[in-house]
């Protein structure tokens, strides 16, 4: 019996397809599906991307720019720490930490300018680190997905508090602060390794948060006898180093 030469195309055929299809796999040559297209939702269609439903993506909201944070569903997600955020635009609760009821709100009126700065830090975080999906129709958008002037307002006043936060930081420099530590055993103390420690009022703080505050700053022994700084209780005036 004489076998037909044409009885081994098939199989050639057939192996090349494999090794072809090997090597350059089908997934490479359709390629990738397209990105999804930003879109503009309402409050109420955010709501169902709340993580309740497990064939929804999950989806939050920050300053009207809304993010997939499916990836993170362990922290977003139904019984997650990060679930409160989930399906809303919680915007002020990034720096308040109020995560229940009124607290759970867009609305970043009264805050300082570097809080509202934090707030923005924020929403830059989740472009770099999550998938941006949409825009929310309300206070930062409207509804043809246009930035309305409260957003304008809160970029400005956020970098105000860039600004007052570095002229803070310049002011601080020029007195070093204390060293801290704090155990159970001994509770809280403060040193300084050039100087003597001393509580000093932050006077741009007053422009910061609208309140007043004080930070433990070392000085120099020719530098004590400025007015407005205060030796801490039960320490000596020349002690290095305060229990508190």
């Amino acid at each position: 019996m004489r076998w037909s030469p044409f009885l081994g195309i098939p199989l050639v055929i057939a192996l090349i397809s494999f090794l072809f299809f090997k090597i350059f796999p089908l997934s490479s040559l359709i390629g990738s599906p397209p990105p999804l297209q930003p879109r503009l939702f309402s409050a109420e269609e955010l709501s169902f991307y709340n993580g309740s439903d497990p064939q929804l993506p999950i989806y939050l909201a920050i300053v009207g720019s809304v993010f997939d944070v499916t990836k993170g569903k362990s922290h977003y997600g139904a019984g997650g720490g990060y679930n409160h955020f989930a399906g809303r635009d919680a915007s002020r609760a990034f720096v308040s930490g109020n995560f229940t009821g009124d607290g759970l709100t867009d609305s970043l009126q009264g805050l300082s300018s570097p809080e509202v700065k934090s707030v923005v830090d924020w929403r830059d975080f989740y472009f770099k680190t999550y998938i941006y999906v949409g825009k929310l129709d309300g206070r930062y958008y409207d509804s043809k997905g246009n930035p309305t002037k409260y957003l304008k307002g809160v970029e400005a006043k956020a970098a105000r508090g860039a600004q007052l936060l570095e002229k803070q930081k310049d002011e601080e420099a020029k007195v070093p602060s204390c060293n801290s530590r704090w155990s159970q055993d001994e509770g809280s103390e403060v040193w300084c390794d050039d100087g003597y420690p001393r509580l000093v009022q932050r006077p741009i703080e007053i422009a910061l948060t609208g309140k007043m505050s004080k930070r433990c700053a070392c000085y120099k022994e020719d530098e004590l006898e400025q007015a407005g700084l205060e030796v801490y209780e039960g320490c000596d005036f020349f002690a290095k180093k305060c229990r508190i």
